[in-house]
């Protein structure tokens, strides 16, 4: 189900990333939910596989925390 706030997203969301990486799931998630709705049963697990690969695109984890990527640090 799309996510109409960063309010909405999953209280575990919430808790681990910074505002600005919750914006990024739940566009991602809100718009690969509308782009894969011929997946049927897998609909969902697709939008969250996309959503987390857009937030990794600029944040990371150190330890228990998601931080930006800094400048010139890539995978």
């Amino acid at each position: 189900m799309p996510y109409p706030t960063n309010g909405d997203l999953p209280p575990a969301l919430r808790q681990h990333l910074p505002e600005h990486a919750q914006s990024i799931f739940r566009e991602a998630f809100n718009h690969a939910w509308q782009g894969y709705a011929h997946e049927g049963a897998r609909r969902e697990e697709i939008a969250h596989r996309v959503a987390w690969a857009a937030v990794k695109k600029g944040y990371h984890k150190v330890g228990d925390a998601w931080v930006p990527l800094s400048a010139g640090f890539g995978h």
